[in-house]
């Protein structure tokens, strides 16, 4: 079950999920339509310890992030349509350079830099709790 979260970065409401990552909780933002795909973590100044921003996309394929306009150092986690992990990587506020997931992934799970090697979680980590009845447009 997700519930609507009144955001942090211009009021926009977004809803969230809580999520099990490797049986760590997590209270992620769930970014489901272009808009808020783009907007992602941009122009936050923090992200609480255990909360982040997953990514949902209808199909599964090679995605691209970059930092432009994120003031976060953040790490990133693309998940294949059954929630695996198949790549974490760290990001640096402001950065250009494109991240990719170098496989096919559904899901990209952003967290604050290093709470995914502080969890131990690594590629073959399994997340649960993504919401089924989500419309992705």
């Amino acid at each position: 079950m997700y519930l609507l979260f009144y955001a942090a970065c211009g009021g926009t409401r977004l809803p969230t999920a809580t999520l099990t990552v490797d049986g760590h909780p997590v209270r992620a933002e769930l970014a489901t339509t272009y808009a808020t795909r783009q907007q992602g973590l941009m122009h936050r100044e923090a992200l609480d310890p255990d909360a982040g921003m997953l990514f949902v996309y209808r199909d599964e394929s090679v995605r691209r992030f970059w930092m432009k306009d994120t003031r976060i150092p953040l790490s990133i986690a693309f998940l294949n349509r059954r929630g695996e992990v198949v790549r974490i990587e760290d990001m640096s506020p402001f950065d250009t350079n494109s991240i990719t997931s170098l496989v096919p992934a559904t899901y990209a799970l952003e967290m604050r830099q290093g709470w995914f090697a502080e969890k131990n979680v690594g590629k073959g980590a399994k997340v649960t709790g993504i919401p089924l009845d989500l419309v992705v447009e």
